[in-house]
């Protein structure tokens, strides 16, 4: 299967999760494909983020929701439209795992793919 990040950004955030304190969280909208089937996802990760120069994601704070899945292929048009929505799928996810994104308090640039 083939994965691409279509958005990657790091934002602070707070959730205690497996007894550890994590301040930054991973927010990503992904495509894969695979024979004829593309499917889009928005994953959240956790991560401590103790210090500054610490991005190391650990993936047991993590949550995914599917968008979408269908034969196809990417489309830009669709992908826009998810952007305009991750933030509120990253949310639900976020409370779901018992954190908050401080979406006002990024740690990087938003990345694309």
């Amino acid at each position: 299967m083939s994965e691409i990040n279509v958005y990657k950004q790091y934002f602070s955030a707070e959730c205690e999760y497996n007894g550890r304190s994590r301040h930054a969280a991973q927010v990503l909208l992904t495509a894969a494909s695979e024979g004829g089937i593309i499917r889009y996802e928005v994953r959240v990760s956790f991560f401590p983020h103790d210090d500054p120069e610490d991005f190391a994601v650990s993936y047991d704070a993590e949550s995914a929701e599917l968008l979408y899945e269908a034969k196809g292929r990417r489309s830009r048009k669709r992908e826009q439209a998810y952007l305009e929505e991750i933030r509120t799928a990253a949310d639900r996810l976020a409370e779901a795992l018992g954190g908050v994104i401080y979406w006002d308090k990024p740690l990087i640039d938003a990345r694309y793919g």
